[in-house]
């Protein structure tokens, strides 16, 4: 059976209609329309309240929408994000919100805030990123100078159709640009000569890592050499540290810059000569080094890191102690022993380790034992006071009086010390 000509579906609005009128007018309990309609009773109630102070339009959904969200970025806000992010396509959220403060925007979004609205305007690809990988440990050293990470990294091309490589260097503790050294052929002497400018410019480090490359060592030649670059390594006094095979991750931090390289010196172009490619570099890793923020440094520049002014801090000398001070074995209280210290300053007296520092090792110490405490002396110098933790009688290795040391004669049993 076809449908009555002229009927129509009714809206929402009209059925709500149908049940107000149902109570108000034909007189029905909100339960049986409520029953009726398959609501529940609070339905009726509210589709009658709206009803009341709207009419029929009051019957209509309406949107869900809040009137505000606090939280949205403004529009001109937005606006400044996109404008630098089409102006530098490498930077990412954290290094645009930087940015966008420094410039003064006001307010300045959040990092979480800044990609869901380049996600939504399809500037990033949220299938592209990455998840680190938890295995992974971050480690940096403590002081600049302390290490660079040394590596060579190729696709410079030139205009007459030659390749360009250029040997980085990155300072472990600043991540300060010390080498980017550029060379058309990878050879040891060539290395050796970027290796060499960066000692001049920057001093000697305390060590260099680098991969296992043929211009680097020369350990897996057969039998093992000495290259080029250890043997200028060695003759200044930095220890050589080479990456375990197949490590790319050791040497993180120049594999780093090395993208950085890539995408903002942007190497997919053609430089006219080398002098020109090495001037350009040059402009580049200077911006690198003074102004370009670093996010593993809490966005400060390598510079701040590297180039510190401030002096060293002075560690106090420890006050020497005069002779008068040192207890007399008359005293009754107490008793001397010698012991010597080991290759790092430790001292044990009855099984009780004490470490009195670097500077001990190796020396002639006295130790006065009393019930509480021991208190150990290098000549009439008091280096340390310890509460005694092992109680009992102390064998006394050598004389106990200081400067009287006699030559006991040595025990056959293994008693504590």
């Amino acid at each position: 059976m076809g449908d009555t000509p002229g009927m129509r579906e009714m809206s929402v609005a009209e059925q709500r209609y149908v049940a107000v009128r149902a109570v108000l007018a034909d007189g029905e309990t909100v339960t049986d329309v409520a029953a009726r309609f398959g609501v529940s009773r609070k339905t009726i109630h509210d589709w009658l309240r709206k009803y009341e102070t709207g009419g029929i339009e009051g019957l209509v959904d309406r949107s869900h929408r809040p009137r505000s969200c606090p939280h949205q970025m403004p529009a001109e806000v937005e606006v400044a994000l996109v404008q630098m992010r089409r102006a530098h396509p490498s930077w990412g959220p954290r290094r645009l919100v930087f940015e966008l403060a420094k410039a003064g925007v006001e307010p300045a979004p959040s990092e979480s805030a800044a990609y869901r609205a380049l996600a939504r305007l399809g500037l990033v690809d949220p299938d592209t990123r990455r998840p680190r990988e938890k295995k992974w440990k971050r480690w940096e050293r403590g002081a600049a100078m302390e290490l660079w990470q040394m590596d060579v990294v190729g696709g410079f091309l030139l205009a007459d159709g030659r390749r360009v490589k250029a040997l980085t260097g990155i300072d472990d503790h600043s991540r300060f640009c010390v080498s980017a050294f550029l060379m058309v052929r990878e050879s040891s002497q060539r290395v050796c000569d970027g290796l060499a400018l960066a000692l001049r410019t920057y001093g000697v480090p305390g060590q260099v890592l680098t991969d296992n490359g043929k211009v680097f060592t020369g350990r897996f030649n057969r039998p093992p050499v000495e290259v080029l670059f250890d043997r200028v390594l060695r003759e200044n006094g930095v220890e050589h540290l080479l990456t375990q095979p197949r490590s790319p991750t050791t040497t993180g931090k120049v594999e780093r810059f090395h993208r950085a390289i890539r995408t903002e010196f942007r190497t997919d172009r053609m430089f006219a000569d080398l002098p020109c490619a090495q001037a350009e570099l040059d402009a580049w890793v200077d911006e690198y080094n003074h102004r370009r923020p670093h996010q593993s440094l809490g966005m400060e520049t390598p510079a701040s890191r590297f180039l510190q002014t401030a002096s060293a801090q002075i560690t106090p000398i420890r006050p020497v102690v005069s002779s008068g001070s040192r207890p007399a074995a008359a005293r009754g209280d107490g008793d001397w022993v010698a012991r010597r210290a080991s290759a790092v300053g430790v001292v044990t007296v009855n099984w009780q380790q004490v470490c009195l520092g670097i500077a001990a090792a190796g020396r002639n110490i006295d130790v006065w034992v009393t019930d509480q405490v021991l208190q150990f002396y290098d000549g009439d110098i008091l280096l340390r006071t310890e509460k005694r933790s092992t109680p009992g009688p102390v064998r006394k290795k050598r004389a106990s009086i200081p400067g009287g040391r006699e030559t006991l004669r040595a025990s056959g049993t293994n008693q504590p010390n």
